[in-house]
C-alpha cells in the first residue's frame, strides 16, 4: 500500500536536534528504512516539516518507522494511504 507520512518538528527541539546532529541521523534513518518514492522537506506553520511517499506491505513496521522521529525530534506524525493518478483512475473504472 502506498502511504504518505507527514511530520512536523517543534522549533526548539528541532534547533537542539540540528545542533547535536540527531536531526540528520533521524532523517537518514527514516529515508534508509522507507526508501521513499518521493521525499520533500519544507516548513509547516514555521516548523521543520517533511512529506514522504512510500510503499509498505507490513503495517507493523510503522511503529519502527515512527520511533526515530518521535525519540530524536519529538515530531508530530501523520500517516495515511494515498493514490497516484493511475491508482485513482483504476479505482474509478
Amino acid at each position: 500500500m502506498r502511504l504518505m507520512l507527514r511530520f512536523t518538528i517543534p522549533v526548539e527541539r528541532g534547533n537542539q536536534a540540528q545542533l547535536d546532529d540527531s536531526l540528520s541521523r533521524a532523517l537518514k534513518s527514516l529515508i534508509d528504512e522507507l526508501t521513499p518514492e518521493a521525499a520533500y522537506f519544507h516548513l509547516d506553520d514555521g516548523k521543520r516539516a517533511g512529506t514522504l511517499v512510500f510503499e509498505e506491505t507490513d503495517q507493523s513496521r510503522l511503529a519502527i518507522v515512527n520511533e526515530s522521529l518521535f525519540k530524536h525530534c519529538h515530531a508530530a506524525i501523520d500517516i495515511q494511504p494515498v493514490l497516484n493518478l493511475d491508482d485513482l483512475m483504476k479505482g474509478l473504472e
